[in-house]
């Protein structure tokens, strides 16, 4: 970890070497100025994390000070020094900026601790900047994986609709990466360094989840024995995430609908109104608005929720990314497993393309965890596959569809013609069962061209008819 670098500011020289000696024997680097205008153009000069500065200067006083190194740099902590008696004085500097306070004469022991304390900040705040920038460095609008038109045409929506403050609501089954889009909006948003608040209406007893989404007073219910904010509070300034909006009851869609018109509420078992700037995103896998028909779902709020309505959709429409996904996560579980799997045979593949995914990506990279646990190294081949997803093998026409379709920034040919001649050879085996000659045959290729493309492909012939055969 780099050294601290400390500035320090006073007009009084011994004052300079206490202090000076005092910080160097705590292993931080120490540069000392005189005056207030020699000490800013140090800050100019040299990277400094932190100013120890008197409040009266020859030139000018520490609240100068402090305002001049913030302009170069708000990332320096000021910590000015007064003499004794003079509150008000340190009164002013903390409302100006300053991170503490120091009364002259001081105890070495003193500036120590409240030096120590800075350092402390300082670091938590630069980890809290590395946390929040790997947050957003996450959900960035490229990290919505695919390039097949539906998952495309999503991205581009959630590009366009980000940085608005309109309501959003998401639809789609479950799975299909609903608050993924969810916590893009927010994180591509201008509220991108405020929270973010999940809840899931669903999981939420619906005795509680009125307290939940806008807290309560002390005293309000059994068991509220303290006054608790609620997470439309919590999320002031940034945005609140409703998942499964569709299983809200009745009378709670009510004071949802007011808190959507007014961004206003009650706490529960208080009187006083309180007002919230937020965001709202909400997302579900039901279908609103044959809930509205039935009764079940209130018109006002489904109209109130669906100003910009985002679709996601299931992975069995947008099969061209599967290869693409299958990567991402292999390359993740292999890092965080640490193994060494290095990949799916190409019949593998094909089988994960045919396959309708009822679970979505969510069960796509459920599999694929599993089988990286238990493989633990090597290529995954067909044999290696879930039974359910070797049950109904993939054919060359419907492969082929599945493949090649062209996006706005078109196809990569020698994959598709990879692809779609390693279907042909899975067809042609499964026609000649298994006796390579015969494929062959069928192709019109040489048995030994045939078999050398299986070698370099690691197709394993016999685990594809078993699999065929299921």
């Amino acid at each position: 970890m780099a050294q601290t670098h400390i500035l320090i500011i006073d007009d009084d020289q011994a004052v300079r070497e206490v202090l000076e000696e005092t910080l160097v024997n705590e292993g931080y680097a120490v540069s000392v100025a005189e005056d207030a205008t020699s000490g800013v153009q140090m800050v100019r000069d040299h990277p400094v994390q932190i100013v120890v500065t008197d409040f009266q200067l020859p030139d000018f006083d520490g609240l100068e000070v402090i305002d001049r190194i913030s302009r170069i740099d708000a990332k320096i902590i000021p910590i000015v020094m007064t003499g004794f008696g003079t509150v008000e004085c340190a009164v002013q500097a903390m409302k100006a900026g300053a991170f503490d306070f120091i009364t002259k004469p001081f105890d070495p022991e003193t500036v120590i601790v409240v030096v120590r304390k800075a350092v402390e900040f300082q670091r938590l705040r630069q980890e809290n900047h590395l946390l929040r920038k790997a947050v957003r460095d996450q959900y960035r609008l490229e990290q919505l994986i695919g390039v097949s038109e539906p998952i495309r045409q999503v991205l581009d929506f959630v590009e366009k609709v980000a940085d608005s403050d309109s309501t959003v609501l998401i639809q789609g089954e479950s799975g299909t990466g609903k608050e993924l889009v969810a916590r893009m909006l927010h994180f591509n948003s201008s509220r991108k360094d405020r929270p973010m608040v999940p809840v899931n209406c669903g999981a939420i007893p619906e005795n509680l989840l009125e307290s939940e989404l806008f807290g309560h007073e002390k005293g309000a219910f059994t068991g509220a024995a303290n006054t608790r904010m609620g997470r439309f509070e919590m999320a002031n300034g940034g945005t609140i995430f409703l998942d499964e909006v569709g299983e809200m009851s009745l009378p709670l869609q009510v004071k949802l609908l007011r808190v959507l018109q007014e961004r206003a509420f009650e706490r529960v078992g208080g009187n006083r109104t309180i007002q919230v700037d937020v965001r709202i995103v909400a997302a579900t896998n039901q279908d609103l608005e044959k809930m509205v028909e039935e009764k079940r779902f209130r018109q006002d709020l489904y109209y109130r929720l669906n100003v910009i309505p985002i679709v996601t959709p299931p992975l069995r429409d947008r099969r061209s990314d599967i290869p693409l996904l299958v990567e991402h996560f292999l390359a993740r579980f292999n890092d965080t497993k640490h193994t060494q799997v290095t990949g799916f045979a190409p019949e593998a593949m094909g089988f994960l393309a045919a396959y309708d995914w009822p679970g979505n990506i969510r069960e796509l990279e459920n599999m694929v965890e599993r089988l990286v646990v238990l493989k633990k190294q090597g290529l995954l081949t067909v044999a290696d596959l879930p039974e359910k997803i070797r049950h109904k093998p993939a054919r060359p026409a419907e492969m082929k569809e599945h493949f090649i379709r062209f996006t706005e920034d078109g196809i990569h040919l020698s994959n598709e013609v990879e692809q779609y001649e390693n279907q042909l050879i899975v067809e042609a085996l499964r026609k000649a069962n298994g006796v390579t000659a015969r494929a062959a045959q069928l192709l019109h290729v040489n048995r030994t061209t045939l078999v050398e493309k299986l070698k370099r492909k690691g197709f394993d012939v016999k685990a594809q008819l078993d699999a065929l055969s299921n």
